[in-house]
């Protein structure tokens, strides 16, 4: 697969023809992104995972393309593209399903806690083709499962550095590449991905920084 990173949560998956697109948020590229994508995984409701402004026309004008995500968000984006409700469908975690292209496990159901004050959305961390894990805004481990390549959000309102090194260090993945990295300046991604790497290497993980745009092949 060729992963290609945006800005901040989004990915985009290509193999054999197929494009598989996670998290379009409002700080993405979308149009970049989504170009004849066949598939769109949307890990939770909030604004930085899910345009609501762009992305209802992208999936209407674009006949063939598939959402998935969960129930309440699926039911609001049904709302907002009538004309392709069809083909918005609710993900559930501890499921599996097949797209074009791809083969999905899902994970978690619940976002991390930001603040008691602040309530808990639904969460979907997917698994693709038991290769590159999304986890969305939850350190979920997968269970009873190894992680080849692992997306970490390196930075959010809900963690802190020290969370974000046990999530490496419990999943253990081959290699690890940045997401949910928006709010953070160059000086301090830098900051928190020098200990990433370092604690990352002793438990058998290459951690790489990706920037917006750059493609790797996993």
């Amino acid at each position: 697969m060729l992963l290609t990173k945006f800005t901040h949560a989004c990915v985009r998956l290509e193999k054999d023809s197929h494009v598989l697109v996670i998290d379009p948020g409002g700080f993405s590229e979308l149009d970049s992104a989504l170009r004849d994508a066949s598939t769109v995984l949307i890990t939770h409701e909030h604004d930085d995972h899910v345009d609501r402004e762009r992305l209802p026309g992208m999936i209407t004008s674009a006949a063939g393309m598939q959402v998935y995500a969960p129930e309440a968000l699926a039911d609001e984006l049904r709302e907002l593209a009538p004309e392709a409700a069809a083909r918005i469908h609710a993900a559930a975690p501890q499921t599996r399903f097949s797209v074009p292209g791809f083969e999905i496990r899902t994970y978690g159901g619940q976002h991390a806690l930001i603040h008691p004050h602040i309530p808990m959305v639904d969460n979907i961390g997917y698994l693709v083709d038991d290769e590159v894990y999304h986890p969305g805004d939850a350190l979920v481990v997968p269970h009873r499962q190894h992680v080849p390549t692992l997306l970490v959000p390196v930075h959010a309102p809900w963690s802190k550095t020290s969370e974000v090194i046990d999530f490496i260090t419990s999943v253990r993945p081959d290699r690890a590449y940045p997401i949910h990295d928006g709010l953070l300046n160059t000086m301090g991604q830098g900051l928190v991905e020098k200990h990433l790497s370092r604690f990352g290497e002793l438990y058998g993980t290459r951690y790489e920084h990706l920037e917006p745009g750059q493609s790797v092949t996993v």
